[in-house]
Order: C-alpha cells, then sequence, then structure tokens
C-alpha cells in the first residue's frame, strides 16, 4: 500500500502548498472540506496546476493521485481514510480547529496501525497542532480512558509555515498561482523511535520556536506592516506599497525591532537576520504575486491579537524596555484598517472602536493587562484612531 495523507482544507494553500508538496513526496492525498462547491471539482477534476512565480520565471507542476470527501456529508468515509493514512495535515484557519477536531478523534481511536499517524496543522499561527490536538483530547471527542495510549495511536507535531498566495485570477478554478519561495519547518521530536513521515519537502528540527518567531515576527509583520500603511496611503498592491520610500522606510523600521528581538532571544546572528530581512521585503515586494493590500490586511482582529506579528514581538520588548516605536506606528495602521469591504474582522473592528473605551478595547483586541508595560502605549492609539471615526 502506498502512501497516504489526509487533508482538511482544499482552500489555495491546501492545494497550492501541502497537497502540491505532498504529492511531490509521492503521497495519494484525500482531501476534505465541507464547502460543497470545492469538493464537487476536486471530484469532477482528476488534476490541476500550481504555478508557482519567482524571479527567475514561472514553473508549473500538474497535482494529481487525489481523492476528495465532504465531511459535512460522508464523515464516516473520512474515518476509515484516516484509519489507515500516514499522516494528516490541514489549513482551515486557526478558528476551525475545534470543528475538524472530532472527526479527526474518532478516527484516532479506531486506529489499528502499529505506527501511529503524523499530525501537522499547517496554519499561520503558534503551536496550531497543540491546539488541534487539546480539541482532540478533550473528553467531548476522545474517551478519558483513552487518553493515556493516545501517543501509540497518533503524533502531534507543530509547524511553521512560509509561502505567499496572491489573490487569484477569478476564472482559475482548482488551479493555484503561487510563490516560488517556500519554508514548511516541523518538529521532530514527537515522532521519536517511530521516525517522522518522508516528505521531502518539510525541514525537521529539534527546536521549532526560533524559526516559528522569526518567521511570524519578520515575514507577517512586514507583509502586514506595508499591507497597512499601503491601504491608509490608497496603495493597491504590496509591490505599489513598498515602491513608496516612505512606506518601505516604516517596514524596515519595525524590522530592525523584531530583528533585534529575534538575535537576542534566539541567538541567531545578526548579519544573518539582515540577510533574512532583506529577503523577505525582496519577496513580498514582487510585483508577479499582484498581492492586493486589502487581502493581506483582513482580518485585523486576529493580527492585533496577544500573540500575534505586531503585539507580540511588541509585548517582549515593552517589557525590556526596548524600542518598539515603528511596532506602534504598525499597530496604529492596523487599528485604523476598519470597514473594508469583504472582511469581516474589519467591520466588527470599527463596531468595538465606536462603542467601547480605548483602555477596554486594549485588553480585548490586544489582550493585555494594564499592568503591561505596553499597555499604556496602546491605549493612546486607540484614542487617536477613535477620534478619527467620529
Amino acid at each position: 500500500m502506498g502512501l497516504k495523507a489526509v487533508h482538511f482544507g482544499g482552500g489555495n494553500i491546501g492545494r497550492g502548498f501541502v497537497a502540491e508538496k505532498l504529492h511531490l513526496a509521492g503521497y495519494e492525498v484525500v482531501f476534505v472540506d465541507v464547502m460543497d462547491s470545492i469538493i464537487e471539482q476536486l471530484q469532477k477534476n482528476k488534476e490541476y496546476t500550481v504555478t508557482e512565480i519567482g524571479g527567475e520565471g514561472e514553473k508549473v507542476n500538474t497535482i494529481n493521485n487525489y481523492r476528495a470527501i465532504n465531511s459535512k456529508t460522508h464523515e464516516a468515509d473520512v474515518i476509515d481514510e484516516i484509519t489507515t493514512a500516514d499522516l494528516v495535515t490541514c489549513a482551515v484557519g486557526p478558528n476551525v480547529l475545534k470543528f475538524i477536531a472530532p472527526v479527526i478523534a474518532k478516527a484516532i481511536d479506531k486506529r489499528s496501525v502499529p505506527k501511529p499517524i503524523a499530525v501537522i496543522a499547517c496554519e499561520n499561527a503558534i503551536g496550531a497542532t497543540d491546539t488541534l490536538a487539546g480539541f482532540i483530547k478533550d473528553s467531548k471527542n476522545t474517551p478519558q480512558d483513552r487518553l493515556s495510549s493516545i501517543s501509540d495511536r497518533a503524533r502531534f507535531a507543530n509547524s511553521a509555515i512560509d509561502r505567499i498566495v496572491p489573490g487569484q485570477d477569478p476564472n482559475a478554478g482548482l488551479n493555484v498561482k503561487i510563490e516560488s519561495f517556500y519554508e514548511w519547518v516541523v518538529d521532530k521530536t514527537p515522532f521519536a523511535e517511530h521516525g517522522h513521515p518522508e516528505v521531502s519537502a518539510i525541514k525537521w528540527v529539534d527546536d521549532l520556536n526560533p524559526y516559528i518567531e522569526r518567521k511570524l515576527f519578520t515575514v507577517n509583520t512586514g507583509h502586514a506592516a506595508a499591507a497597512y500603511y499601503g491601504h491608509a496611503r490608497g496603495k493597491r498592491t504590496i509591490h505599489e506599497s513598498l515602491q513608496d520610500s516612505e512606506i518601505n522606510k516604516f517596514v524596515y523600521e519595525c524590522l530592525a525591532e523584531t530583528s533585534h528581538l529575534i538575535v537576542k532571544k534566539h541567538g541567531i546572528s545578526v548579519d544573518e537576520q539582515k540577510a533574512y530581512v532583506d529577503k523577505i521585503v525582496k519577496r513580498i515586494s514582487n510585483p508577479y504575486l499582484e498581492d492586493v493590500v486589502e487581502r493581506v490586511g483582513r482580518a485585523p482582529l486576529r493580527k492585533l491579537s496577544r500573540k500575534e506579528r505586531f503585539i507580540g514581538p511588541a509585548s517582549q520588548l515593552a517589557e525590556s524596555g526596548d524600542k518598539i516605536d515603528a511596532l506602534l506606528g504598525a499597530v496604529e495602521q492596523a487599528f485604523a484598517f476598519v470597514d473594508v469591504e469583504g472582511d469581516e474582522e474589519s467591520a466588527e473592528l470599527s463596531k468595538i472602536l465606536k462603542s467601547t473605551g480605548a483602555k477596554e478595547v486594549v485588553g480585548k483586541v490586544c489582550g493585555l493587562e494594564e499592568s503591561h508595560p505596553l499597555f499604556s502605549k496602546i491605549v493612546p492609539i486607540v484614542e487617536k484612531v477613535q477620534k478619527g471615526l467620529k
């Protein structure tokens, strides 16, 4: 029997990144989703293309050897597939993990294969696999008398993923356009004596934390800062934003502050981090990605939350008394990203700002306590944005 991976989430990251790399590693991929349209397209079409875009041009990979199941209507089939799979991955969004956990839990509990299945969440969030594992192990989903032996049936490994998926052509169908650069780093320690799955695209490491924070506080911080400043100045794409010398300067200043944290905390050399920052700014500046600022900036509530790309590094820097002026500037632009068409979170942020006091906003949105040294620095920023909305 060949290698098999069950992947939750038939979106662009699922099809264009995770499934692409699993396919190239020799896996049959079983897509699982609740979106009828996506599942029907995957069932109807036996292949699709992934076009990788880089400075050196385009490369097209054809993806086949996959199946698709709608978990809303065929949950039993999903359970059967997982019971005999080698790997479960997901790219569904951090807020959806609790909804896919029950079916994964049922399947793990039914497994009798000697080697435990690998479970890897491929989400833009720190510790996403831990979060998913927590839902799976909840008493609502796994009998408590089975928890002590769950590691015989499944091993859970956190990952850090990095690949930009720009806006897609309106008639692309299943085909995905994606940047050629990628990074997929996974913690290998949970697999111990069983060994990790063989996926050549994955970099297996003993300590994931430096990779997670370096990526989140460089790629995501820089990308979002360029989007929010660009939106405020009427730019259409990230490329256009970073062509603006002032925005370019603001982004580099943000990344100088996060770089100070990364170098100090994780022992990465100044020169290595500087080279990484330059590479990232060049990547997100790629004009061929057609990366629209509203797409990159969407979901501001999540992006302003406690462990995310702005408050995460700013809070740690504030605790040690380090400079955070540029990050505070980006936070202001993020709070001003309100009532953007097609983005529910920006509408919700607008409601919160209009109906809630500044201190309560900082607590609710940023997850900061009043005693935290960053709290008093964010409050006047919120007050300023609130005045602008009246």
